[in-house]
């Protein structure tokens, strides 16, 4: 492997970590916006106008775009390593990487999750507590420490 082939898998690498960071903090920060939305803003107040604006905006602007570009990055850092790196495809059946793909899995569910609530509150639903979006504001940050341990320890890997 040469010094380009290293420079853009090192590049591709760092930009899966920033979309995966900037995707993260915007599903930890969504709940959060739904808990304050849920116990100070009641539907049809001005209040609740620009909690619909801020929740809408942060999904559109930052969640949905990172996660796409995690996607993208991700499947193209997967197709380096089967034909940049010559490692084909067994790789993906090590353990450590059947857990990387299955919270990326699992936050790509608590991110429609989080779109199906915004809708609803949108709508002047409120379908959970605060208490509820404060106890899981913090999933994502849990399963993301499951997925940089598994990829960092590259655990059972023959």
């Amino acid at each position: 492997m040469g010094w380009p082939d290293v420079l853009s898998y090192d590049l591709l690498r760092g930009l899966h970590i920033i979309a995966v960071i900037a995707w993260m903090s915007g599903m930890m920060y969504l709940p959060r916006l739904f808990a304050y939305h849920t116990e100070t803003a009641p539907p049809g107040s001005e209040f609740d106008a620009h909690f619909k604006v801020w929740e809408a905006k942060l999904l559109r602007i930052i969640i949905n775009p990172a996660m796409v570009l995690t996607w993208i990055l991700g499947v193209t850092l997967i197709l380096w390593h089967v034909y940049a790196a010559q490692e084909g495809w067994g790789f993906l059946a090590q353990p450590w990487m059947i857990v990387k793909l299955s919270v990326v899995i699992a936050l790509s569910g608590w991110h429609g999750f989080l779109a199906g609530a915004r809708r609803k509150i949108a709508a002047g639903q409120r379908p959970r507590s605060a208490k509820f979006w404060r106890a899981t504001n913090e999933i994502p940050f849990l399963l993301a420490i499951v997925a940089v341990l598994a990829v960092t320890l590259q655990f059972g890997q023959r």
